[in-house]
């Protein structure tokens, strides 16, 4: 079931509020210059839990120890977040041997293979692990069939971070399988005891054509227990393909190397939209883009903060798409605990000021 809440409020001046972080989604008051020109603005979007639990990681982690604190990889996939968490003090490296003995290190939402905790040990640094906890479930997947020694094809990405985490959980079991042109060169021990699992971040469309080629040429290939594909993947999926036949063009903030947000293009393509573009900032979007259009979806993705939408939406209100219908097919309430590390950290310090 999808709801549709439209704001136009018809007077001459657009106009575009949104609350600062933190308040409700859907507080928009606008003001219409031009009939019919439109804004559909995809719900669910933006910040998944995952992806909000790094973030608050990385911020608290700040707070608790002072600047600098050191993230291996980008903390989530958006320029924007990486950026102004680097303005805070956060220092971002590739790799653990970047990062000065005995410091603080923040994992990835991404995950990391056992051997990155391994290193950190090595040099005395101080991990704190912001892995999503459905990331962590696929490593774990990942593991308990690996011990009952099953070959794993796991469905994502070449190169892409959570694959390489997930793949070091097991690599003597996992191979990748990348789309459905990749099925032919898949090679297994037992035909009878193989499984897929999959990234969380992918197409849902994609990884289900995947799956049917697989099962053609594998017909005893088992499934993973739950669902691979995250909750907000599939959500903001759902939602695209929803007012995609409407849209003239569809823009979707998110940053290039974010595998959820490129997905959001992608589908939105393909379930009609005329034209679609990946932008992270407003400034990005060509008035040519916007040339004998009348409807203009948006969307985010899953690392994207919720002001970057809005400054798109602003942008786009200056230039006659003051009408913003905002469509939702899911409402999300999940949210996940800090990593049990930093908790405790949080809570002794509580405690010291408390005692003082």
């Amino acid at each position: 079931m999808s709801r549709r809440d439209v704001y136009h409020p018809a007077t001459t001046v657009v106009a575009l509020i949104a609350e600062e972080r933190g308040a409700e989604r859907g507080t928009y008051h606008c003001r219409v210059t031009e009939a019919r020109k439109r804004v559909l603005l995809a719900k669910p979007r933006g910040y998944c839990a995952g992806v909000d639990r790094a973030v608050q990681t990385v911020e608290e982690a700040l707070k608790l120890y002072g600047a600098p604190v050191y993230v291996r990889k980008q903390i989530v996939h958006n320029k924007h977040v990486v950026s102004t968490l680097e303005a805070r003090g956060a220092i971002f490296v590739e790799e653990n041997y970047e990062v000065p003995e005995g410091s603080t290190v923040v994992f990835s939402a991404h995950g990391v293979a056992p051997e990155v905790h391994d290193q950190a040990r090595e040099r005395n640094l101080k991990a704190i692990d912001a892995t999503c906890p459905l990331v962590t479930k696929v490593h774990h997947e990942a593991k308990r069939f690996a011990a009952e020694d099953y070959d794993i094809l796991l469905i994502g990405h070449e190169g892409h971070e959570e694959v390489i985490g997930t793949s070091g959980e097991a690599p003597a079991h996992i191979q990748l399988v990348d789309g459905p042109d990749d099925v032919e060169n898949v090679v297994v021990r037992d035909p009878s005891k193989v499984v897929w699992l999959s990234q969380t971040t992918l197409s849902v469309d994609e990884t289900m054509e995947t799956v049917a080629r697989l099962k053609t040429r594998l017909p005893l290939l088992q499934s993973p227990p739950s669902d691979d594909i995250c909750y907000a993947t599939s959500n903001r999926q759902h939602v695209i393909k929803e007012i995609a036949p409407e849209c003239d063009v569809v823009i979707v903030v998110g940053s290039t190397n974010s595998s959820n947000s490129v997905r959001l293009v992608e589908v939105a393509l393909g379930a009609g939209a005329r034209a679609g573009h990946l932008v992270d900032y407003a400034a990005e979007i060509q008035d040519s883009w916007l040339e004998g259009a009348t409807t203009v979806g948006v969307s985010s993705g899953a690392s994207v903060p919720d002001e970057l939408v809005m400054e798109v939406l602003a942008h786009l209100a200056e230039r006659g798409f003051g009408e913003v219908t905002e469509f939702t097919t899911a409402e999300e309430r999940l949210t996940f605990s800090l990593p049990q590390e930093l908790r405790r950290d949080m809570k002794a310090a509580a405690a010291a000021r408390a005692a003082s």
